[in-house]
């Protein structure tokens, strides 16, 4: 009976946890934000849940069994026993999920990596039969291996935008500096300071130029270039460009072409990321 009683104010105590967490600590429950955010709400659920805890089962004791049982009536010293009790079993329990919980997390992270490559793969292949079909320009230097695509595939890039996008273009900044460059020479863009890098193929070689600009002109000016997206707050990435997406240890990283580079993903930038790809 009284372990039932217990269970109940247990979950009950649990129940409202989790309400402070959603709408007082405004960290809500989501397996979209990663594994380091479920283990910090974990955490925060734990401190906050375990006294809460510890002050109902020394209630409980209070109201219900200290008729029954002397020395249960409430008092500090009962509520700091209760509590080191239940500190101790919420860290034992809270270890072994948070462990549980994070490989099966990685794992998870691995899948979604390997099928989001697949489709970066695909992305590419697209893009460059687009580049082909739209503009002669494009550089036949630059070795890339694309596999057959059926009919259907081939139909859907003919049916892209009917608005042609110029693949040479002149990157300028506040000042006489200008770059001009093929898109699909572009590798990426990083702020530094004042500048920015532009990073791009020439001659067959990786090859930068500083300009004097924001980040955010360059975003407005490469606009119209859907596989050119911004991946982190320094970052702008060419997706056609990008050897390979690599994840470790809840971190994502983009490998680029010819300069074997790692741009870091941030968080707030991986929806982006993922749509341009699934979009193609």
């Amino acid at each position: 009976m009284h372990l039932i009683a217990l269970g109940v104010i247990g979950f009950s105590v649990c129940m409202v946890t989790d309400i402070i967490l959603n709408y007082i600590v405004k960290m809500p429950r989501s397996y979209k934000k990663g594994a380091e955010y479920i283990i910090r709400r974990n955490l925060w659920f734990q401190l906050i849940n375990t006294p809460l805890v510890a002050l109902g089962i020394c209630l409980y004791r209070h109201f219900v069994l200290n008729d029954r049982v002397e020395g249960n009536q409430f008092s500090i010293v009962n509520f700091l026993e209760a509590l080191v009790i239940i500190a101790f079993c919420s860290f034992v329990i809270g270890l072994y999920w948070r462990f549980k919980f994070r490989n099966k997390y990685l794992a998870m992270e691995l899948e979604e990596t390997r099928l989001l490559n697949e489709e970066l793969k695909e992305m590419q292949e697209k893009s460059l039969l687009s580049m082909s079909s739209d503009s002669p320009t494009v550089d036949t230097n630059v070795n890339y291996e694309v596999r057959k695509q059926d009919i259907s595939a081939v139909n859907e890039v003919k049916e892209m935008s009917k608005k042609p996008r110029p693949q040479e273009l002149t990157l300028t900044g506040t000042t006489n500096e200008s770059v001009t460059l093929l898109i699909s020479h572009l590798l990426y863009i990083e702020a530094v300071g004042n500048y920015v890098k532009v990073c791009h193929l020439h001659e067959a070689q990786a090859h930068t130029d500083m300009l004097r600009a924001t980040m955010k002109q360059m975003e407005e000016t490469l606009q119209d270039y859907p596989m050119i997206v911004r991946c982190h707050r320094a970052f702008l990435v060419n997706l056609s460009q990008v050897e390979q997406i690599v994840s470790h240890s809840g971190s994502t990283q983009l490998l680029i072409k010819h300069c074997h580079e790692s741009l870091p993903v941030s968080r707030s930038n991986m929806a982006q990321v993922k749509a341009a790809i699934k979009q193609g």
